[in-house]
């Protein structure tokens, strides 16, 4: 039997069924799909290895995923590790499981930038679950100063739309009722997402739910919007990636949007659908974020009416411009860090 142990997001939660899917058949495996996107969900990531080692000496275990991709040679020095792949090998884990006969090579991880497809790691079911995630791109051509994830998931592509409409009728075929479209950049999609998004709808009008990962505020546009009035069937949560409520710390970050665009966005989406909630990410003790820079985040998260937050405090990442700026204290940044939490549980 195969165990999978998944770290980070929605994408990874989706690849990690792919995973098991493959590897139905093999016995005494452990996958661990990590994540990179701070310095703590790496420690942790390790640590973990750590432990799943400890408690199954014999098993076979393989560490893949954005941390694997970022991090390979750091990894490669934990005596743990049998076998480390790259997000493009992941996708062929099944020719890796088995070594070659005098090999003992244990690290295969290709330059990202080289994977350029997106419709080879579709799934055909959750074990378990009402709600189905479905990937409809990968990468992100963005570099938000504090981000490393471009360098793990390399460049925007997306997954051809009937592909998509396909694996929407497979899922909908097995009973799932909620299918929640996910990716590193959604609004990314190519050509685009709302057009997408109306493809999905038009085609398969018994689509009970539609969900969509993290939204980017900068890119939802009037088409979006407008289908989100239209259609009733759009789960009325939206989770939006905002990071910061200051517009200068947003600056600084690289994010293409403002606070008064997250707050205009909002209304926008309430007048058509009123009982439409917002969640949102926020990073806590960026480099130079002020007093009052986070206290203009805490007046953002009332001023949008947005209820349901993810928050981290700031995390460097080696390569990253943030790295190099001024640094906030690191039990600063915690501190606000749970501020914003409570104020998101008020």
């Amino acid at each position: 039997m195969v165990e999978v142990v998944t770290f980070g997001c929605r994408l990874n939660a989706y690849e990690s069924e792919v995973l098991k899917e493959k590897l139905k058949d093999v016995d005494n495996l452990i996958v661990i799909n990590t994540c990179a996107v701070t310095g703590e969900a790496e420690r942790q990531c390790r640590q973990t290895i750590r432990k799943l080692r400890r408690e199954n000496p014999q098993a076979k275990i393989i560490v893949t995923g954005c941390s694997a991709q970022v991090s390979a040679s750091k990894l490669a020095q934990m005596p743990e590790i049998d076998l480390i792949l790259g997000n493009k090998e992941k996708k062929e884990i099944e020719k890796y499981i088995r070594p070659l006969p005098n090999s003992s090579k244990k690290e295969f991880v290709s330059p990202i930038d080289e994977d350029s497809a997106c419709d080879d790691f579709m799934i055909t079911g959750f074990e378990g679950r009402h709600k189905a995630f479905l990937q409809i791109q990968q990468g992100c051509n963005h570099r938000c100063t504090y981000c490393i994830i471009p360098f793990a998931r390399g460049r925007n592509r997306s997954v051809p739309a009937p592909l998509i409409i396909h694996q929407i009728k497979n899922l909908l075929a097995q009973g799932f009722k909620e299918i929640c479209l996910t990716g590193v950049d959604i609004c990314s999609y190519e050509p685009s997402f709302s057009a997408v998004v109306r493809e999905i709808l038009e085609q398969i009008p018994e689509l009970p739910c539609l969900q969509f990962g993290s939204l980017d505020p900068a890119a939802v546009d009037d088409d979006l919007i407008n289908l989100i009035g239209k259609y009733k069937n759009i789960y009325p949560f939206f989770h939006l990636s905002i990071q910061s409520g200051d517009n200068l710390i947003l600056k600084r970050m690289g994010r293409r949007h403002s606070r008064e665009d997250v707050i205009a966005l909002c209304q926008k989406i309430r007048k058509l659908r009123p009982k439409a909630e917002f969640g949102a990410d926020f990073i806590c003790g960026f480099p130079t974020e002020s007093a009052e820079a986070f206290e203009n985040t805490c007046k953002l998260v009332q001023e949008a009416g947005l209820s349901k937050l993810h928050v981290f405090p700031y995390s460097e990442r080696n390569g990253t411009p943030a790295a190099r700026m001024p640094q906030t204290a690191m039990e600063e940044r915690r501190r606000r860090a749970s501020l914003l939490r409570k104020l998101s549980k008020e």
